[in-house]
């Protein structure tokens, strides 16, 4: 026994050291990191006036409100409604539950599995004989393919976690930007409703005018023509308002024919929070997205492990207790018990090369959850720089279409009474319309369009926190 064992510790400790290596040691992967965005960010203004600091970002922490921002109760309440009811929501949710459970089943693999049975046998010479007992097994986890497989199954509970964030944020976003498209749009329909107004008005004067003989018919008929546009103009930008309505429902888990948003068109003082970009390096804790690929990584890595120590051998401890008699009234004494005890000790020798197959999987899915990892970031930083981009842009352009509308009403007002005076035809005055018309449409889609793209910024650095 002691040359047996003078034999087989040497190898039993080769083999330890081994499986010392089956989980490889997951180094973050290198990405070049900015030292700053390249687009400028202000300090973020709070509802209440008050200025917000930049984000100290941990995943850990809850995410706030970032919504109440904007100091719209509308907003508040159709983003609580798409929390409580959004069915893409639901189905994270589901996903988060059904990774926890997974993760319960591969833990219990690490546990005593205990069993217990009893039954009646009968036989033509022995009579009726009847047996009781229960069973134990456990594997002893030598080489860590067991804690490997927990590591990796926690790991995707962590992922499931980050992905549920990432769809909250993602739902959230969506509802404030298809609000305030549908704010856009309310407010160009007033727009045209103005211009048909205007158009109507037109018509009934030229109408009067050419019935008095003071025109001929081509003004009269090019002020119907004008009128008849705008009304087109108008019902085509009904139909996106119900469109955008109706996928507004949607994101609310309502049906579109059970909901109806009320007209509220985004005025011109809208107040929009300016979203500070924070640090670069912060990006990586703040995204969620970022973080699920981070925590697949991770799981991939330990499945490593796994297949590795599938390739060593496994201690199985068994046990069994009960016992067995003629009489059911003997099954429980002392006399009729028996108990057995076991190890077993198993290798693979000749799997046709599946153990190795396996490493080898696992080996080219880490390969591929990395560069997952790498285009998210990637990714990232892009959607960032993309909406800073945007609003500084559009900050421009809407500085240059206010100014352009102050004279465009100046021009309108100016074209009326020439007009009127008899000084300038109607051409000149259907120009100076068109292109007022032209530029409060302008200037109410740059309205629309930088509300969407601050709710665009917010959700590209991830959100806020308390």
């Amino acid at each position: 026994m002691n040359t047996l064992t003078t034999r087989i510790a040497p190898l039993l400790a080769a083999l330890l050291l081994a499986a010392c290596s089956t989980v490889p040691e997951l180094k973050q992967p290198e990405i070049e990191m900015p030292a700053a965005f390249k687009e400028p960010s202000q300090p973020l203004v709070a509802a209440d006036g008050s200025s917000w600091k930049p984000a100290q970002p941990a995943e850990a922490q809850a995410r706030g409100q970032w919504w109440l921002a904007f100091n719209d109760s509308a907003l508040n309440a159709l983003i609580f409604d798409a929390t409580r009811a959004n069915a893409s929501l639901a189905v994270a949710a589901a996903r988060v539950k059904q990774a926890r459970a997974i993760a319960g089943i591969t833990d219990a693999d690490r546990s005593v599995q205990l069993g217990a049975g009893a039954g009646a046998q009968r036989s033509r010479g022995n009579g009726t004989s009847y047996q009781a007992g229960l069973s134990a097994s456990y594997e002893v986890d030598l080489f860590g393919r067991l804690g490997a497989a927990s590591s990796a199954a926690q790991a995707d509970v962590q992922a499931s976690e980050a992905t549920y964030k990432s769809v909250l944020l993602a739902l959230q976003a969506d509802v404030a930007q298809t609000y305030f498209l549908l704010r856009e749009t309310d407010a160009e329909l007033d727009t045209l409703n103005r211009t048909v107004d205007l158009r109507a008005q037109s018509v009934k004067v030229n109408q009067s005018r050419y019935d008095n003989g003071d025109i001929g018919e081509f003004d009269l008929a090019r002020a119907k023509t004008e009128l008849a546009t705008a009304k087109a103009e108008a019902i085509g930008v009904q139909r996106r308002r119900a469109q955008q309505e109706h996928a507004l429902a949607v994101l609310l888990g309502k049906p579109a024919a059970n909901f109806t948003a009320d007209a509220n068109p985004l005025a011109d003082a809208v107040p929009l929070p300016s979203i500070p970009a924070g640090l670069p390096s912060k990006l990586l804790e703040r995204r969620p997205d970022i973080t699920a690929a981070q925590r697949a990584m991770i799981a991939s890595n330990a499945r490593i492990g796994a297949a590795k120590a599938a390739m060593f051998p496994a201690l199985a401890l068994t046990g069994d207790a009960g016992g067995a008699s003629a009489g059911l009234s003997d099954l429980f004494k002392w006399s009729s018990r028996s108990w057995v005890l076991g190890a077993l000790m198993s290798v693979p020798l000749l799997d046709g090369g599946r153990n190795k197959a396996n490493v080898a999987r696992s080996e080219a899915v880490l390969e591929e959850s990395v560069a997952a990892y790498r285009q998210s970031v990637l990714v990232a930083f892009a959607d960032v720089e993309d909406n800073l981009a945007g609003l500084r842009i559009l900050a421009g352009q809407a500085e240059q279409v206010d100014a352009a509308v102050v004279s465009a009403r100046r021009s309108a007002d100016l074209a009326r009474k020439l007009y009127d005076a008899g000084r300038s035809s109607y051409l000149d005055l259907l120009d100076a319309q068109r292109n007022l018309a032209a530029v409060e449409r302008s200037a109410v889609q740059l309205r629309g369009d930088r509300a969407v793209t601050t709710v665009a910024l917010i959700r590209s650095l991830g959100g806020g926190w308390e």
